[in-house]
């Protein structure tokens, strides 16, 4: 089984823009808007190939089905480096359908020391950083948010131990102080759904 998945449908929210080229062929990056149960949405980056879909068309408003792997890189911001995740789309097309996807799929391995925390509600939060292994010995660093009972789980299994998520891909927005002031900026994570353990935590 695969173990990297991930499935959207929603509102194309954007133009295409350039983002690199590699061995001749162009990447762009396009928002789509997914709505979520409770009326509000995410707005999601999606990295697609010239070769799946006219990249000077203006698809927005329209409907668009992605299926693909999540991915990141590090993007320089000055003298830091900002871990940026997106949709790496395999297949992606413009479609009839409304009814919102999003579904995520990632299996690998925890490779921070997770943090229990609780909502002002009171709600049990646990932060994962899952390491996820591409081919040729690459692997994907893929923030994920656990909530209620799920989260107690990586906190107990610690750093090394492997797990299984499903769950959905989601933009949060928040306050960043530079200097004197303050900028809102958008972090993408999976909010995990469901959780399974796969392999214990190593003894070295």
């Amino acid at each position: 089984m695969e173990k990297n998945v991930a499935k959207i449908l929603g509102c194309v929210a954007s133009d295409f823009t350039f983002s690199h080229e590699m061995y001749g062929e162009k990447f762009y990056k396009v928002y789509v808007a997914v709505e979520r149960e409770s009326g509000t949405y995410d707005t999601l980056p999606i990295m697609i190939s010239e070769r799946l879909m006219d990249v000077g068309q203006n698809y927005t408003g329209e409907y668009m089905y992605v299926e693909g792997q999540l991915r990141t890189y590090n993007q320089a911001d000055g003298d830091k480096k900002h871990l940026m995740l997106s949709l790496f789309a395999l297949d992606a097309f413009i479609t009839d359908s409304t009814e919102p996807i999003n579904h995520i799929y990632l299996e690998g391995a925890i490779c921070n020391h997770p943090t229990l925390r609780e909502t002002p509600l009171g709600r049990k939060i646990s932060d994962v950083m899952l390491a996820v292994n591409r081919p040729y010995g690459k692997s994907d660093y893929i923030p994920c948010i656990c909530w209620g009972r799920s989260a107690y789980v990586p906190y107990n299994i610690g750093q090394g131990g492997h797990i299984a998520i499903h769950g959905r891909f989601q933009s949060r927005e928040y306050n960043k102080v530079i200097g004197e002031e303050t900028e809102v900026r958008t972090a993408y994570e999976v909010s995990v759904v469901k959780l399974e353990v796969t392999h214990e935590r190593r003894v070295s």
